[in-house]
């Protein structure tokens, strides 16, 4: 125990720059020019160290709950005791039960999980109960262009041409959509992503009109993403597979999804519930009609926790790669997206290790 004791637990914020060849996007009503999450790094005292990473809103107010909340509470426990998170989540509920807090605790899981197949010597897949693929398809997942049709002509084909054979839009529109389609052409699996864009009433109509493409499902269809009797029912008319997850507080939450067949796929966040959690998400789908397929729109080791998922799951399932131009891409030259798809790495734990620039904070 005394070589497993948590000796330090640090938030390094991670700001990516990137460029997705055309004027910044919107994020809460501003121009949108990096992408935001944070690297946790825990050590214990024989000096192994494992790498999570935190769904970031805002850097200072990451680090400070780390600092404040996160690191006294961990520091001088067992690295390896199950019971640790379930403390923190316990002692900690009247702080929320989602939002910044939680997604610390998810950092904080994902690094323990890479020390857990550090120490043991094996990929945190075997920890899950093995590989069940040794490799991943990934799909292209275009931020938003807003509509345009020129520029989602050229980037949907540029991700075709590099390999990609799965493409994924941030649109609201049936014309959105279809220009997509006609630049992917037919079979090429296409998703939508709304962002919560219909009140209930509306979602029918709209999913309606975009039936004609042929989408492979429609992701957060509804405001609020809540309000689960509502998605239920349109599960049940909707022409097109629904998807949702991201903004679920819990699993308990996306499991009563499952439970209910609410939505034909179910994606968690390791980044804002943690590796366990999503992990107890995709359990649950076995034998149902729902699958696991998480939300990955990020770059660090919640990455690397999200692809080893993926590879111990019954079920298979794409990961979602945010489709951008990097400043600096993490991994980039350990696990790599080679022409639409990723190996699993084999190294203990996660399977990699952030690149000095990263680990030392330099992106912020």
């Amino acid at each position: 125990m005394a070589a497993n004791r948590i000796v330090s637990v640090q938030c390094i914020p991670m700001r990516l720059p990137f460029h997705h060849w055309t004027s910044p996007p919107l994020f809460a009503g501003r121009p949108r020019d990096r992408l935001d999450s944070a690297l946790v790094r825990v050590e214990t005292a024989d000096g192994t160290v494992g790498w999570g990473e935190s769904y970031c809103v805002e850097p200072r107010a990451i680090v400070a709950i780390f600092e404040t909340l996160i690191a006294p509470l961990a520091q001088g426990r067992d690295a390896g005791d199950e019971t640790l998170l379930p403390t923190l989540r316990r002692t900690l509920h009247n702080l929320g039960r989602s939002g910044p807090v939680l997604h610390a605790i998810a950092g904080l899981d994902i690094a323990l999980w890479d020390l857990r197949g550090k120490r043991a010597g094996v990929p945190v897949y075997q920890l899950l109960g093995g590989r069940q693929r040794p490799r991943i398809r990934a799909y292209a997942s275009l931020l938003q262009y807003y509509g345009d049709a020129a520029l989602l002509d050229r980037v949907v084909t540029q991700a075709l041409e590099e390999g990609y054979t799965e493409v994924k839009l941030h649109e609201r529109t049936v014309s959105a959509v279809d220009a997509a389609r006609r630049a992917a052409g037919a079979g090429v699996p296409l998703m939508v992503d709304t962002n919560c864009a219909w009140l209930p009433e509306e979602a029918p109509a709209a999913i309606a009109g975009m039936a004609a493409a042929a989408p492979l499902w429609i992701e957060e269809p509804l405001w609020p993403p809540e309000d689960h009797d509502a998605l239920a029912r349109l599960q049940v008319d909707s022409p097109v597979p629904l998807a949702v997850g991201e903004n679920a507080s819990s699993a308990f939450e996306l499991t009563r999804l499952v439970d209910r067949e609410a939505c034909k796929y179910v994606q968690p966040s390791v980044i804002k519930l943690g590796l366990s959690e999503a992990w107890a998400v995709s359990r649950r789908c076995e034998g149902r009609a729902t699958v696991c397929a998480p939300q990955v729109a990020f770059f660090g080791p919640g990455f690397l926790a999200s692809l080893h998922l993926l590879a111990a799951q019954r079920a298979e399932a794409s990961l979602e790669r945010l489709y951008v131009e990097l400043a600096h891409v993490p991994y980039g030259a350990t696990v790599p997206v080679h022409a639409g798809w990723v190996d699993v790495p084999d190294a203990p734990g996660l399977g990699a290790e952030p690149e000095a620039d990263l680990a030392a904070g330099l992106y912020r």
